[in-house]
């Protein structure tokens, strides 16, 4: 599907959700608000990875953007791909302006997936943007029996995950069912960072559904320089521009499996994904959209992402309320299919946890 595609459908319903969802301005202006206070990004990740890394940049340059120039204190609440933090701000955070998320790319298809434990529906959220979209790869060590895109077709491959949720588990398993590859999926790091050490450990040789814009964090950084890991595959519809000769994973040939990938592979249009919950007066919500967006083309912090090694592809409110239309309208059938998968996967990393604990005791 064509982003204009993904986008355009649905935006005039996108749009009024956007709008529909916003409390009434306040007495109080925004300006007065948020003057001399502290207010609270919370991302729903590890310290240092990826979301991390751009989440702070964003923080240190888009304060001054805010009328009234408040000091944004980042919050980390990892745990669940973002889950543990999407629960805790849609049901408990401050409705007022005073808090705003940054979740996972994943995070806006957990409810249609796993709706006994997602508490937050992403329909009512209201979207502040995304500062770039996602390439996600697969990355393998320089010990990994698998050194070829068809390789991971034929010879199993062991691979490091976090949890169910998150793209280095949702990604592998789902193209293992549906597009035939061999990944052996060991879950239960604490983030890329974990498998990173995992790999240097030689417990795994790979991980899947990897951001590439977090090959640039320390870790994998020093790897990559010292010839330890490689990207071997990219995950999409086509080539990135970054990485152009990289070669995609194949395609399912019939509709229904396409569906399922089409669900799979919108995580890399949500990107890096901002949002304020239900709740927020429409002024103070505008602040912050309009400070997120003048920080994305602030000299000052693209001169920071450049340093970073970071990629700024931004995408709006708009366009994120069009997505989010886009994928609550996927047909009912091709959603439970798709739970079908996700809760076999959540039974067999359960199963394993528990055939673990016991090993160990």
């Amino acid at each position: 599907m064509r982003k204009s595609a993904i986008f355009m459908t649905g935006l005039g319903l996108g749009l009024a959700a956007l709008s529909g969802a916003l409390a009434p301005a306040a007495a109080e202006s925004a300006m007065e608000f948020y003057k001399g206070k502290r207010i609270y990004l919370k991302i729903g990740s590890q310290t240092g990875g990826g979301y991390d890394t751009i989440g702070r940049a964003i923080a240190r340059f888009m304060d001054k953007h805010i009328p009234g120039e408040p000091k944004i204190i980042v919050q980390n609440i990892p745990g669940g791909g973002s889950l543990r933090m999407m629960n805790q701000i849609y049901n408990t955070g401050k409705k007022d302006g005073s808090e705003f998320g940054l979740g996972s790319s994943g995070m806006p298809t957990t409810p249609l997936l796993n709706p006994k434990a997602a508490k937050y529906d992403p329909q009512k959220l209201l979207w502040i943007g995304s500062p770039t979209k996602i390439v996600e790869i697969l990355m393998v060590s320089d010990k990994s029996p698998v050194q070829t895109l068809d390789g991971i077709y034929k010879t199993q491959l062991v691979i490091g995950a976090s949890s169910p949720g998150s793209a280095t588990l949702d990604f592998p398993y789902i193209t293992n069912a549906i597009s035939g590859t061999k990944f052996k999926i060991v879950a239960g790091y604490k983030g890329a960072g974990g498998v990173a050490l995992a790999m240097q450990r030689g417990e795994v040789f790979g991980i899947a559904g990897f951001a590439l814009a977090s090959l640039n964090s320390s870790r994998w950084k020093t790897m990559a320089d010292k010839g330890e890991v490689k990207v071997l595959a990219q995950f999409g519809f086509k080539p990135s521009k970054r990485i152009p000769n990289v070669p995609l994973f194949k395609l399912p040939t019939n509709d229904a499996d396409m569906q399922i990938i089409r669900i799979l592979y919108s995580r890399m249009d949500y990107g890096r994904p901002f949002f304020a919950v239900p709740g927020v007066p429409a002024d103070r919500l505008d602040a912050l959209r309009t400070a997120f967006a003048k920080t994305m083309t602030d000299k000052g912090f693209l001169a920071q992402a450049k340093k970073l090694q970071l990629y700024i592809d931004p995408a709006t409110p708009e366009e994120l309320a069009a997505l989010t239309t886009q994928l609550y309208s996927t047909p009912k059938p091709v959603i439970e299919r798709l739970i079908n998968l996700t809760d076999r996967m959540r039974k067999e990393n359960r199963k394993k946890k528990r055939k673990k604990k016991k090993t160990t005791q």
